[in-house]
C-alpha cells in the first residue's frame, strides 16, 4: 500500500479478510457482537496502518458535525485572542472541535469564509463581521446555518448576538477623564468603518456635551482607511501617526482617548519618543483592557470589555441552539467597566 495514501476502513477490512460492516463496527466501538479475537485483529491493523477515521463521511451519514467555526478580525488582537480561548473552554468542555477563521479586516474575505464552513458541514459559526452582508449570513441561515453575532450589530431578523454598550463605554473613558480635571481631550481612532468604533465616539461626544465641552479643532483624529496588507501592528503605527499629529498643535490636548489599547499603546510610545511625560504633562486612555494595558509604562487606564466572558456566552448560546435547547433571549448586552491605572492623572483647575 502506498505510504502517501489515506487507509481506508475498506482498506482495513481487506486485509483482515471480513466485511467494511465489521471494521466500522469495532472501530466505532459497537455493541455489535464480535468475537474478542477478531476485534484484537483489526484494532491491531488499524494501528499498525495509520488508520485515522473520515470524520467528514461519518458526519454526512449522521447529519451531526461536532465542530463550529469562529470568524474574526484578526487573532493578532489581544482582544480577539481572549474572545477565542473562551469559546475553546467551552467548546472543549461540550465535546466540540473549533475552526478559526482570521477575515483579516477583509469583507469578502468573511464572506468566503462563511459559504467555505457552511459547505463543508459546519453547522454553527460565531462570527465577528467586517462585512455586515445580511443577504448572504439570511440565505446560510435559511438553509441550516446556526450563527452567533458578537460585538458588532449586525442587522439580521432572528440571529443571535451579543453586544457590547460601546456608547456607555465611551460616555464612562469622556466622564473619567473630566473628572480628572481635563478639558481639552484628544481623541485618536482607527475608521469609523464599523458599528463599535461610531458608537465609542457616539457615547464620548455625548459626555463632553454634558459638562459643555466638545472636541475641538485637531484634537479629533481619525484614519482614513486601514491598511491595505493588514498586520498585527496596525493599530500600534496608526497611534503613533496620529499621536504625532496632535504633537504638531499649537496647544497640546491634557488627555488623549484612544479607540482600543494596542492603539493607546502607539499613543504612549510615541508621546515618550517626544520626551512627553505620562500622565504628568498627558494623561493617555485605552478601551478594552487587553492583558498587556497592565503590562505598559504606566499601566494603561481603560475600559474593560469581558471579551472571554463574551467568547464562553457565544459558545454557550451556539451550541444551546445546535442542541435545540431553548435561548432565553436573541440578544445580550455586556457593560462596560472602568479600571483605573496610572496613565490618567488628575489636571489641575489652574
Amino acid at each position: 500500500m502506498p505510504m502517501n495514501k489515506r487507509v481506508t476502513i475498506h482498506d482495513i477490512a481487506r486485509i483482515a479478510g471480513v466485511s467494511s460492516a465489521t471494521v466500522s463496527r469495532v472501530l466505532s466501538n459497537s455493541s455489535y457482537p464480535v468475537s474478542e479475537k477478531l476485534r484484537e485483529r483489526i484494532q491491531q491493523l488499524a494501528e499498525e496502518h495509520h488508520y485515522i477515521p473520515n470524520m467528514i463521511g461519518k458526519q454526512l451519514k449522521t447529519d451531526r458535525n461536532m465542530t463550529i467555526g469562529v470568524i474574526i478580525p484578526t487573532i493578532s488582537n489581544p482582544f480577539y485572542a481572549s474572545v477565542m480561548l473562551g469559546v475553546e473552554e467551552i467548546a472543549r468542555r461540550r465535546g466540540y472541535h473549533v475552526l478559526l477563521c482570521n477575515s483579516l479586516q477583509d469583507g469578502k474575505l468573511e464572506e468566503d469564509y462563511l459559504q467555505t464552513l457552511f459547505e463543508k458541514q459546519v453547522k454553527g459559526v460565531i462570527l465577528s463581521s467586517i462585512s455586515g452582508n445580511s443577504k448572504l449570513i439570511s440565505r446560510l441561515m435559511k438553509l441550516g446555518l446556526q450563527l452567533v453575532v458578537i460585538e458588532q450589530q449586525l442587522d439580521v431578523p432572528d440571529v443571535l448576538q451579543i453586544e457590547f454598550d460601546y456608547s456607555r463605554g465611551g460616555y464612562m473613558a469622556a466622564s473619567h477623564l473630566i473628572e480628572q480635571g481635563h478639558r481639552r481631550i484628544g481623541y485618536v481612532t482607527a475608521p469609523l468603518d464599523r458599528p463599535s468604533r461610531r458608537l465609542i465616539l457616539q457615547g464620548f461626544q455625548e459626555a463632553l456635551r454634558a459638562h459643555g465641552l466638545s472636541l475641538e479643532d485637531g484634537c479629533y483624529q481619525v484614519s482614513e482607511s486601514e491598511s491595505p496588507i493588514y498586520t498585527g501592528t496596525f493599530e500600534f503605527e496608526n497611534g503613533k501617526r496620529l499621536t504625532r499629529k496632535l504633537l504638531e498643535l499649537q496647544e497640546h490636548p491634557t488627555a488623549i482617548f484612544a479607540c482600543n489599547d494596542l492603539t493607546a499603546f502607539g499613543v504612549l510610545h510615541e508621546l515618550a519618543e517626544h520626551q512627553v511625560k505620562v500622565p504628568d504633562a498627558i494623561s493617555v486612555m485605552g478601551f478594552d483592557n487587553i492583558e498587556f494595558s497592565q503590562m505598559v509604562t504606566p499601566p494603561l487606564t481603560t475600559i474593560k470589555q469581558p471579551d472571554y466572558e463574551m467568547g464562553k456566552m457565544a459558545c454557550s448560546m451556539l451550541l444551546d441552539k445546535l442542541s435545540d435547547v431553548t435561548v432565553d433571549s436573541l440578544q445580550v448586552m455586556l457593560q462596560p467597566k472602568l479600571v483605573v491605572r496610572e496613565s490618567v492623572g488628575k489636571r489641575s483647575s489652574g
